[in-house]
């Protein structure tokens, strides 16, 4: 399949409505990746970072810095790990957290396997948006497939997930209400009904997936905010990122890293205003870790599923 192929699949729907019609579009770019003369290009500031560079068709557009801990450019090995990510839901739907005791399981996850599975598809479905003559073209679709990927996930759990537009009254102004376009609704043993006139129920948590949270993060903790104060009582919400990273002109390179993570706007909408109920990266940056205030507030994606989506959905 060559890009142009690929670029139709990054604009179609049908492609996207299973977790294995991004496996199968993810699969097709590496391939295209491994066979092609695409040049790869190391990040001067941060090694682990890559680009790949498209022919002259394509204008000679770059991708999206990758991070080569957490892509797997080998189609086999990812068609081998994706099995496994497949087979690890699959168990979870099951046993839920009892999945983990099983040893196959916890060597995947050892290696990290759910982030790079994750990683690997989005960024692949992301590059070939890359390769678009205008990138405004592909932007929003790339986002929006994230989300629905995300939503694909969490449904194979057993779990109802879904979005959901929602209209609050503001009881002080009668005829007056708040708007709301939620990304993700999560239940457990319940079917949600999408409703405009339908609010949040008390066993359901509320998710907001970006792919990063550049621009984003002040929203989502506002939103919390003013919902609950709206509703009388506490929405549980989280946040799913793929990363904040972006390309930087740095000592005249082109192929710098920033970071567009506003750390101290996160500190201060967490302890200020309200603390999310899970804040959760593929890609996290090396201050999330490193960092004691902000490891208390940020995991990743990885642990969501394994463990925390569990307490949250109980």
């Amino acid at each position: 399949m060559n890009l142009q192929e690929l670029q139709q699949k990054v604009i179609a729907s049908d492609d996207f409505d299973s977790i294995e019609g991004y496996f199968n579009v993810c699969r097709e770019f590496l391939c295209l990746l491994n066979d092609s003369q695409l040049t790869r290009i190391i990040s001067p500031t941060e090694h682990q970072y890559v680009f790949f560079q498209f022919g002259e068709d394509y204008g000679h557009k770059i991708t999206r810095p990758l991070n080569t801990n957490l892509y797997i450019d080998k189609g086999r090995t990812f068609q081998t790990e994706f099995e496994k990510f497949v087979d690890l839901l699959n168990e979870l739907r099951k046993k839920e957290k009892k999945a983990l005791t099983i040893k196959k399981h916890r060597r995947f996850l050892e290696a990290n396997g759910i982030n790079r599975i994750i990683y690997t598809i989005q960024q692949s479905i992301g590059s070939i948006g890359d390769s678009f003559e205008n990138a405004n073209q592909s932007r929003k679709r790339v986002g929006m497939l994230f989300e629905k990927l995300v939503k694909h996930i969490i449904q194979a759990l057993g779990l109802e997930c879904e979005s959901r537009t929602i209209s609050i009254p503001i009881e002080e102004c009668p005829g007056k209400s708040m708007s709301y376009e939620l990304d993700l609704v999560i239940s457990k043993g319940k079917a949600i009904v999408v409703s405009e006139d339908v609010v949040i129920k008390s066993n359901e948590i509320v998710g907001s997936v970006k792919t990063t949270s550049k621009d984003r993060i002040d929203k989502i903790f506002l939103d919390k905010f003013m919902m609950s104060k709206l509703l009388g009582r506490t929405i549980p919400v989280i946040a799913i990122f793929l990363h904040d990273v972006q390309r930087a002109r740095k000592q005249g390179s082109i192929f710098g890293i920033n970071s567009t993570f506003k750390s101290n706007h996160f500190v201060g909408y967490t302890y200020a205003l309200n603390r999310l109920d899970g804040v959760y990266y593929v890609d996290p940056r090396p201050n999330m870790v490193s960092d004691a205030t902000l490891s208390q507030e940020i995991s990743d994606f990885g642990k969501l599923l394994t463990h925390d989506l569990w307490k949250l959905v109980k």
